[in-house]
């Protein structure tokens, strides 16, 4: 007997599953708004543009300083003489003014150091300079005197003052003496400087009679840059030192 076929079952096609749908793409979060730009400040304007800036005040400028007197005339007239009378090759040859000791010696300063005060006032007014006090450098046993004791005072001028001083001097000073008949002009010393001594500090109009305790003398030194005595004696005669003729 044939052998009867078993009928096939068909197997129903499986569905396929629905594909899954996408899920909807997220929108992108907007992008947040920058923030402005902060407005650069604008830039300081200058205080005051300089054209139209009141003009600053100037410092009043100091006065010149008015040359000194015997000054003027050694510039002018002194030494310009000297270059034509001694044929110096360079007005640096040309004798000039160094500087002027003023001395005062006290011997009673030992005995009594209060003495030096009225000498120190006097030389102060004298000068327009504070003066130093000189000490012994020597000890002399005949003289009581010791090593470093006080005894006397001395100013040294320079520049102006020395000029000024220099011309009070010869103009004002040396004519006030009693007799004056001129100063000695052999008191060089072989290198073109000049000493003279004063026997009393009343001739200076400065010091006042009822105001000093005694009478004192002064030494003046002028300090010269001359080589010989014949120039620095011709100097201080343009300059107008009243030596003597007959001396």
């Amino acid at each position: 007997m044939a052998d009867k076929k078993e009928p096939v079952t068909e197997t129903p096609e499986v569905a396929e599953a629905p594909k899954a749908e996408k899920a909807p793409k997220t929108e992108k979060a907007p992008k947040a708004a920058k923030a402005p730009k902060a407005e650069k400040a604008p830039k300081a304007e200058k205080a005051a543009k300089t054209e139209d800036a009141p003009k600053a005040k100037e410092a009043p400028k100091a006065p010149a300083k008015k040359l000194p007197n015997l000054k003027a005339k050694y510039l002018d007239e002194v030494a310009p003489a000297l270059m034509q009378k001694f044929g110096y090759k360079s007005v640096m040859e040309i004798p000039r003014i160094d500087k002027i000791v003023v001395n005062c010696g006290c011997g009673e300063a030992r005995d009594n150091a209060k003495v030096l005060d009225s000498v120190v006032n006097d030389l102060a007014a004298i000068t327009g300079q504070k003066p130093i006090i000189t000490k012994a450098k020597r000890s002399v046993a005949n003289f009581k005197l010791r090593e470093g004791m006080p005894i006397g005072a001395k100013v040294t001028l320079r520049q102006n003052k020395m000029w000024e001083f220099m011309d009070r001097l010869f103009n004002v000073a040396l004519p006030r003496v009693r007799d004056f008949r001129g100063i000695n002009p052999n008191a060089f010393d072989g290198r073109g400087n000049y000493a003279l001594g004063l026997k009393e500090q009343l001739i200076f109009p400065e010091i006042e009679y009822d105001k000093i305790d005694k009478i004192r003398g002064l030494d003046v030194v002028i300090t010269t840059t001359a080589k010989t005595d014949e120039e620095a004696k011709e100097l201080l005669t343009l300059l107008g030192a009243p030596f003597t003729t007959n001396g």
